[in-house]
């Protein structure tokens, strides 16, 4: 690795880390938001007892532009569904990525589930869910493919009353506060559990996957706040909770850094000796 025509040295290295991670940790500090935090608090998804999506919704498909219903996309088979903002660049976009790679490392075919991402959004189109799908999946190989539909006005309230889904829209930032959440479907539509999308491991998502698809319903999250809201460098807000994800994961990424310096100084002094 080169930086200026310069072969930089572990300790040079290391140093870009550590700004690379203190850039973000400051970024990630707490700045005043438009929304009130009495908002706020109203920003969750608690699914109701026996919470049953409504498979006769009518949505549009964004890859193909034809209607179909929540029904035919789910196939009988059980699903994570994500409720996301096609236009949002801040939360979003990795409850996607990294839905997708938990979704790669079951190990489960393609086929045995779906993936079906909502627009949150009734002002976003498909070329707008086209183009979140590209920034995000579009250079990599995986085998999960995400269906983004895009639903009415009256058909996502709707959708959201049935999860007990509350997002608020914010005028100021053109944005909105919702939960990071994923719902995990059975095949009939029952909410078999809410997820965190940007804590799923391949092993505990195989294991949801296979309970929903055999028709066991676990627990519900009473409630799951972790906030997706429309952060920016000058204002706007990550939760406590997606603070600590990113903190804790700067500093992960600074100590695999620093165990691999030192075993490349450790085998270039073997070889030197």
């Amino acid at each position: 690795m080169r930086f200026g025509g310069r072969l930089s040295s572990p300790a040079r290295l290391f140093g870009h880390a550590v700004v690379m991670v203190a850039i973000l940790v400051l970024a990630t500090s707490p700045v005043r938001a438009r929304l009130a935090q009495a908002d706020l608090a109203r920003v969750a998804v608690a699914p109701p007892q026996g919470a049953h999506a409504p498979l006769d919704l009518t949505a549009m498909e964004a890859e193909t532009g034809q209607a179909v219903t929540l029904g035919s996309v789910i196939g009988g088979r059980p699903v994570l569904l994500l409720p996301v903002d096609y236009t949002c660049g801040n939360v979003c976009d990795p409850m996607v990525s990294m839905s997708a790679d938990a979704l790669a490392a079951t190990g489960l075919a393609p086929d045995a589930y779906a993936f079906v991402l909502v627009g949150i959004d009734p002002r976003d189109d498909t070329a707008a869910a086209r183009r979140m799908l590209a920034d995000t999946l579009g250079g990599r190989v995986t085998s999960v493919h995400p269906r983004a539909l895009i639903v009415s006005e009256a058909a996502l309230k709707r959708l959201m009353a049935s999860f007990g889904y509350t997002a608020i829209y914010d005028a100021g930032t053109d944005s909105f506060a919702h939960p990071a959440a994923a719902l995990l479907l059975a095949g009939d539509g029952r909410v078999a559990r809410v997820l965190s999308p940007l804590a799923l491991t391949g092993r505990d998502l195989r294991l949801a996957l296979t309970e929903a698809g055999e028709g066991r319903v676990g627990g519900l999250a009473d409630r799951l706040a972790l906030l997706c809201y429309g952060y920016d460098a000058a204002r706007g807000i990550y939760t406590p909770m997606i603070q600590r994800i990113l903190t804790v994961a700067g500093l992960v990424t600074i100590l695999a850094i620093g165990l691999l310096i030192v075993g490349l100084t450790r085998l270039a002094r073997k070889r030197a000796a």
